[in-house]
């Protein structure tokens, strides 16, 4: 009796044609360059804020070298520009104003977004078009009336109100970027809530807002990120008091008198920007997820 036995089959491959092959490779090269472009990119950002660190851990004598790596790395240097009078104070009134800020421009912008987005009154489109044109009213343009105003009628000068307290009372480019967001959700969220019962007020409170969490993020961070960074205002309003400066105007004050010492100056630089990096850092997904939705409907 013969026993058969089952020889294993063997697939043969299909020949690779020459246009296939010529498709592979330029894949192959297309993610090559896409990447390459993104690491030098990458690259073209980071390295800037390496050699920032870097110099703020030098001597003082080595930061005048071209060495790029420290000897010794001097974590003494922050300690120092904490020392540094005034540094400390130039901290809590940036975090009074671009905190204070923040909550004054999303609480006071969010009303009026909603407005625009969901309600239909007379004059809806001419309001929409004059919180657009506020948008591209450059500040130095109105900026002699205002200081004017908030200097000689009020006598807020050498202080941050003047500052603060516009904030109060909304912001274009806030209220713009809310108002696509919202735009985004559908009317009938809102008409479920009021069938409920719920009046306009609760139904932005318990309904609206939930769903805009993304857009509202979005729209504090760059108002916390341009209050944060502002020059221009707390010079023109808070130079004349030092007690009122802010990091961003105080930090020029601090290198004028530190134009020698590279090491500390880059210390402080890198003080001032690192709260900005770790806010967007850990809030990057809704800033993006935000800026991304604000344009799906207009």
């Amino acid at each position: 009796m013969t026993q058969v036995l089952d020889k294993p089959v063997e697939l043969v491959a299909p020949p690779v044609t020459p246009a296939e092959r010529t498709a592979r490779r330029k894949a192959l090269l297309e993610w090559i360059a896409v990447h390459a472009l993104g690491v030098a990119a990458a690259l073209f950002f980071v390295l800037p804020f390496v050699f920032v660190v870097l110099t703020s851990l030098m001597s003082d004598n080595q930061t005048l070298t071209r060495d790029l790596i420290p000897h010794t790395w001097e974590w003494g240097n922050y300690a120092k520009v904490f020392d540094t009078p005034g540094f400390l104070t130039w901290w809590k009134n940036t975090l009074l104003y671009a905190g204070g800020g923040t909550v004054l421009t999303v609480v006071s912008s969010i009303p009026v977004a909603y407005a625009l987005a969901k309600f239909r009154f007379r004059g809806r489109n001419l309001s929409l078009m004059l919180v657009i044109s506020m948008m591209m009213l450059p500040p130095q343009v109105i900026i002699i009336p205002m200081y004017l105003f908030w200097a000689k009628q009020l006598d807020l000068s050498g202080t941050l109100w003047p500052l603060i307290i516009p904030m109060a009372f909304g912001d274009a480019f806030s209220i713009f970027l809310l108002r696509q967001f919202l735009m985004t959700i559908p009317n009938e969220y809102i008409d479920a809530a009021k069938v409920d019962g719920c009046g306009d007020f609760k139904t932005l409170l318990k309904v609206v807002l939930p769903m805009a969490k993304p857009g509202i993020a979005a729209v504090a961070l760059f108002q916390f990120f341009y209050a944060w960074n502002d020059y221009f205002g707390p010079q023109i309003y808070a130079s004349e008091n030092p007690g009122a400066w802010t990091l961003s105007y105080g930090l020029e004050s601090f290198k004028g008198a530190h134009h020698t010492d590279w090491n500390l100056t880059m210390a402080a630089t890198v003080l001032v920007m690192a709260p900005v990096i770790l806010v967007f850092f850990f809030a990057q997904k809704a800033f993006v997820e935000g800026v991304t939705l604000t344009g799906v409907k207009g």
